[in-house]
């Protein structure tokens, strides 16, 4: 253990900053549980760890173990991990409710074209969507991101059967998922307040996205630039 250094013995206006620093760590912690943990005895359990790993940062400094600029550091370090976790959850949680938006979508190819349209995109929508769903839960409840479902292993298993590699199915997958979001938002659909007399005519019908209400819209374009960015990723490597 260090001795305390008289260089290191923090003034009452330093242990001030550290302690409103480590504060807001604490209440950040509280609302990030609060949205991801719904069980109320680990949101607490959680609650606690960081409001007593923030306070022996605190203590550290008080005692001169560490300098007012390191305790601030590991509190800004701690709270930005606390952050990348959340939004990190929130992506993956955001996959699976666009994944479920792709199978509905699907259904409703199918259903309005009285099955015409359904091998050309409801079915892969539905394949798709299920898919996106299988991997962005299970990611969620392993932790991890590497979940691979059984449309994206059959993409993989046809690109080895043609020679190609992980990343070229993997590239594959993506593109055909952007270009089936694509084809959902730009496809006519029937106006809301359209009426048949005897038959529908062009006029009665407008691309789907007009349709979409800005949350379905926001899903899907954050969805499809996080399919960009990791079509882009693969690409680097």
């Amino acid at each position: 253990m260090k001795s305390k250094n008289k260089n290191q013995t923090p003034t009452f206006y330093d242990l001030g900053v550290v302690s409103q620093a480590a504060a807001k760590l604490t209440n950040h912690a509280c609302a990030i549980s609060a949205r991801h943990l719904q069980d109320g005895v680990n949101r607490s359990i959680f609650n606690r760890e960081v409001a007593y790993y923030a306070r022996s940062i605190v203590n550290d400094v008080e005692q001169g173990k560490k300098t007012v600029a390191q305790g601030l550091v590991e509190i800004k370090t701690e709270q930005q991990s606390l952050l990348n976790q959340s939004m990190e959850i929130g992506r993956k949680g955001i996959g699976v409710v666009a994944g479920a938006l792709q199978m509905a979508t699907g259904a409703g190819i199918c259903y309005a074209s009285v099955g015409t349209l359904c091998l050309i995109a409801g079915v892969p929508l539905i394949a798709h969507g299920a898919n996106n769903v299988y991997e962005g839960g299970r990611n969620l409840v392993t932790g991890q991101s590497d979940a691979v479902g059984p449309v994206r292993a059959a993409y993989q298993s046809a690109a080895f059967a043609m020679g190609h590699s992980e990343r070229a199915a993997n590239m594959a997958y993506g593109a055909a998922d952007i270009g089936l979001s694509v084809y959902s938002a730009a496809r006519h659909v029937l106006k809301p307040d359209a009426w048949r007399l005897f038959r529908y005519i062009p006029t009665d019908y407008i691309r789907a996205y007009k349709t979409m209400t800005p949350t379905t819209m926001g899903i899907e374009v954050y969805t499809d630039f996080q399919t960009i960015k990791q079509m882009y990723d693969e690409e680097k490597h």
